[in-house]
């Protein structure tokens, strides 16, 4: 069984017959929309989207960031007071 990760879901059918319905009654909140009882995609408000691919590019910086960390043959040694 496939997860339904919203709060609200659409069948499709409902979904193509009011779109605009549909993001209404989401209140900002996001959407699955169905197709056979499974989900076919999510809606989205632009500023959510947008702030998960922030926390996405943070994630892969921070590996970067550990990773770097880890390999301490290419530190270079600096005063703080030079800088």
């Amino acid at each position: 069984m496939q997860a339904i990760l919203a709060d609200l879901a659409v069948s499709m059918s409902e979904f193509k017959k009011n779109p605009a319905a549909v993001l209404r009654e989401a209140n900002k909140r996001p959407v699955a929309v169905l197709n056979h009882n499974k989900t076919a995609f999510y809606m989205v408000e632009p500023e959510l989207f947008e702030a998960l691919l922030d926390e996405l590019a943070d994630r892969e910086l921070l590996d970067k960031v550990r990773a770097r960390l880890a390999d301490r043959t290419k530190a270079v040694e600096v005063d703080i007071d030079e800088l």
